[in-house]
C-alpha cells in the first residue's frame, strides 16, 4: 500500500493535540461467516465513515505539507470506497441496522493509515470474497477462490 509506505516518509507526523475517534476494525472470522451480506456492507460503512470523520479531524491539526497531503490521499480512497459499497443494496428500502461501530482513541496520525489498511485487507476484503462467491454460486456450479492472503500483494 503506497498511503502507509509513503507516511514513514514524512517527518511532521507527529502526535494530534486531541485524540481522535477510530473504528476498531478487527473482527471475528467465525463471526464474520454468520453475517448476512448486507450486515457486512453496513458494518462497513459505519467503519468507513468514522475513519472518514478521523481523518478530516486529524486534518485540521497538521500541516499542509506532507502529511496533510498524506491524510487528504487517505480521505479520497476512504471516501471512494464508501461510496462504491454505498451503491450496492440487498434489502432495498431497510434502513440498515443503526451505525455504533466500536472504537478507541487515537492521537497519532498514523493510526488512521493502519486502521485503513485494516479495514481493506479485513473486512472488506472478505466480503467481496462473499460476493464473489455468491455470484459464482448463482452462475455456475463450483467454488470461488478463496481470497489471497494481503501479503501476497506486496
Amino acid at each position: 500500500m503506497l498511503l502507509l509506505s509513503s507516511q514513514g516518509l514524512c517527518q511532521e507526523l507527529l502526535p494530534l493535540p486531541k485524540p481522535v475517534l477510530l473504528p476498531l476494525v478487527d473482527f471475528s472470522l467465525r463471526e464474520w461467516k454468520v453475517k448476512t451480506n448486507e450486515t457486512k456492507r453496513q458494518e462497513i460503512l459505519c467503519d468507513l465513515a468514522m475513519l472518514a470523520d478521523a481523518v478530516t479531524a486529524a486534518q485540521s491539526h497538521v500541516g499542509l505539507e506532507c502529511a496533510g497531503a498524506l491524510l487528504e490521499q487517505l480521505y479520497r480512497k476512504t471516501s471512494s470506497f464508501h461510496l462504491l459499497l454505498q451503491t450496492f443494496s440487498w434489502q432495498v428500502g431497510a434502513g440498515g441496522p443503526s451505525c455504533t461501530p466500536r472504537t478507541v482513541a487515537q492521537s497519532h496520525p498514523s493510526t488512521a493509515f493502519l486502521a485503513y489498511r485494516q479495514l481493506v485487507q479485513g473486512k472488506l476484503r472478505f466480503l467481496f470474497h462473499d460476493l464473489a462467491r455468491e455470484s459464482c454460486a448463482e452462475g455456475s456450479p463450483g467454488k470461488a477462490p478463496e481470497p489471497p492472503s494481503p501479503s501476497a500483494g506486496r
